[in-house]
């Protein structure tokens, strides 16, 4: 069976683009198609096409590109007949429709638009223009929603707000991480091989509160560096994006030290996680991979009380919910997460295996065993995960 992988856009990092990988490795016959690809080559043995925006500036401004986005999608023209495609969908890409072929749609959805229908969580959705247009857009998306044959929810949270928006039901798949490689070594420090995060290691706190997630303002990195201060231990806040210079500035602020490690390896990141005293994650996150890392590597979790990350540890076992996502409550998690007995690591992340996760998407797909290459020139070599490096 010939299948499509379908997907909004391909950036360098980030847990839409790494459910993409496995998703083309559990199907390794599939072709792909999104809006456009950031780099280029981030498929280089595939068949991945794009839309005409991705040669236009339109690429570079997503808010511009969106109410382009539904009409885009309804006009796919494929070169080949496929018989089924699976939609990795976050904004509109579940309204994508190929010219000619009446396919099942299976749509994996990591969130409904939080644009148009959760704009209290995104600040590109919170203003005027995009709440006065919201209603037609929710309409149309509750419409076309319709058309899944079936739908998967990256989380509870998650399919909860699908009841919500379009009046469906889902089946609940959490996303893949790479526990498996996290665990397979015991000191991430050993495979620390540039001379500058050796050198980021060497100077690291004894003892710290660690935020890692790209520098966005939702991410809510600034609560780290205050909730860190209040217990009176240095951050170390890991990663990239346009709020560097905000959080720098709070960083500047507070009593504590606070040092940024800008894009770092996998390597560096997991070596971060295993040195920390708690891994602080304040969003309303959709899912939230990265606190699922942090508890492969041994790190407790401290979240707030509202999102899909309070699905991903035992409570008072691998992690802390604190009260709200205030600083003092933020806080008092710490402290409490930092006395939890040590856990299993191991146990507390199985159930997040990238092997259950391609599972259970080709069950949802109705394929269960491993898809035929029926063209030769695809091949399955697909690029290691990506992480907090803003698109170019």
């Amino acid at each position: 069976m010939s299948g499509l992988l379908v997907t909004e856009w391909i950036e360098r990092s980030g847990g839409a683009e790494r459910v993409l990988d496995v998703m083309g490795n559990a199907f390794p016959d599939a072709d792909i198609r999104c809006l456009w690809s950031d780099p280029l080559s981030a498929f280089p043995t595939r068949q991945l096409d794009q839309s005409w925006l991705a040669r236009t500036p339109l690429r570079r401004h997503k808010a511009l590109a969106l109410p382009l986005m539904p009409t885009l999608w309804r006009h796919v023209n494929a070169e080949w007949a496929y018989d089924w495609m699976l939609v990795s969908s976050y904004v509109f890409a579940h309204h994508v429709r190929l010219v000619g072929q009446d396919i099942p749609k299976y749509v994996y959805a990591h969130t409904p638009a939080r644009y148009i229908w959760n704009p209290e969580l995104d600040r590109r959705g919170d203003n005027p223009l995009v709440r006065t247009v919201a209603p037609i857009f929710r309409s149309i998306d509750r419409r076309r929603a319709q058309e899944a044959t079936a739908i998967a929810a990256n989380s509870e949270f998650v399919r909860d707000r699908i009841r919500r928006a379009w009046d469906r039901d889902a089946t609940v798949i959490h996303p893949p991480v790479a526990v498996e490689r996290i665990l397979s070594r015991a000191d991430w420090r050993t495979g620390v091989t540039d001379d500058e995060e050796r050198r980021i290691i060497d100077r690291l706190p004894d003892s710290y509160v660690l935020g890692a997630s790209r520098f966005i303002p939702y991410k809510r990195l600034d609560l780290v560096i205050e909730s860190a201060a209040r217990v009176g231990l240095p951050a170390v806040i890991a990663g990239s994006g346009p709020d560097e210079e905000r959080l720098r500035a709070v960083a500047a602020r507070v009593g504590v030290p606070v040092l940024f490690v800008i894009a770092p390896s996998d390597a560096m990141l997991y070596a971060l996680m295993q040195r920390a005293a708690v891994f602080v994650f304040p969003a309303v996150e959709d899912f939230g991979i990265v606190p699922v890392e942090a508890q492969a590597a041994g790190v407790p979790v401290v979240t707030g009380p509202v999102g899909g990350q309070i699905e991903t540890y035992v409570d008072g076992v691998s992690g802390i919910t604190a009260a709200s996502t205030d600083a003092a409550d933020l806080a008092d998690a710490i402290s409490a997460a930092i006395f939890l007995p040590r856990f299993n690591a191991r146990t507390a992340t199985a159930r997040f295996h990238e092997d259950i996760f391609t599972t259970k998407i080709r069950r949802f797909v109705g394929i269960e065993r491993e898809v035929r290459q029926l063209r030769p020139s695809h091949s399955s070599q697909w690029p290691s995960s990506r992480r907090f490096r803003p698109a170019a």
